[in-house]
């Protein structure tokens, strides 16, 4: 079954297939007539709004004279680094980058499909799980980088030695277990929020529509919020001294 492609979708499949098809090569996969998928497109989308954004905010930061942007952009940074010290205690700011980065780019995924003309990346399960992999490969590299390999893999022993025939395998399949969990929760909602409206801008006109897009909009902050605090809680998990 096809989809009905979107309009940047059909502009990719029609003028750049060569590059669409480069890409499916390195991964292994045969080439194909149309090799764009719109979330492909859309997650494309997203980052270069974000690399043009801050490009064009960078030269106009000003300590005397702030733009409504740039309070805009400090107020979503002073809210992450107070939920990265919160979570991950002092010194959680050395994750802050990762984690404003993580925020946005699924912010700005999840609330592109109320465009008209757009769709959110997200409600495929592949960008959930490609976000919900970075995480977990970031949370276990941080904690080698702070503890060192061998002390990072004994806390998976657990606090008494003989309970590690237990816990090692408990350990194991929770940590495996959270990207699945990262990726269910973010497409899960997302792909149910798109589907209420959908279904109710079907049906309805004016106002009615306007509250399911304010709903819309209300999930995808969310969203982005769970799947940025529960990575601050991995990350806190890795990183702690206390094991």
């Amino acid at each position: 079954m096809h989809h009905r492609e979107i309009w940047l979708q059909k502009v990719f499949n029609d003028y750049l297939p060569g590059i669409g098809n480069a890409f499916l090569k390195l991964a292994g996969q045969p080439a194909q007539d149309r090799p764009w998928a719109d979330f492909i497109v859309m997650e494309l989308l997203v980052a270069l709004i974000l690399i043009v954004l801050f490009a064009w905010l960078r030269p106009q930061l000003s300590m005397d004279r702030p733009g409504k942007l740039q309070h805009c952009f400090e107020l979503i940074r002073d809210f992450v680094y107070g939920e990265s010290e919160a979570a991950v205690g002092h010194g959680g700011a050395k994750y802050l980058v990762y984690f404003g980065t993580l925020f946005l780019f699924i912010l700005f995924c999840n609330l592109i499909g109320v465009i008209p003309g757009f769709a959110s990346p997200t409600i495929n399960p592949s960008v959930p799980a490609g976000c919900a992999i970075a995480t977990f490969c970031y949370y276990n590299l941080m904690g080698v980088r702070e503890q060192g390999v061998g002390k990072y893999l004994v806390h998976f022993a657990g606090p008494m030695p003989f309970l590690a025939p237990l816990m090692i395998p408990i350990e194991l399949i929770s940590h495996m277990a959270r990207p699945l969990s990262l990726t269910v929760r973010l497409y899960a909602n997302m792909y149910a929020g798109e589907q209420v409206t959908l279904v109710f801008l079907m049906l309805t006109y004016f106002a009615v529509p306007a509250v399911f897009m304010g709903l819309h909009v209300f999930v995808s902050l969310l969203q982005a919020y769970i799947f940025m605090l529960l990575t601050m809680m991995y990350v806190s998990g890795a990183v702690s001294h206390e094991h």
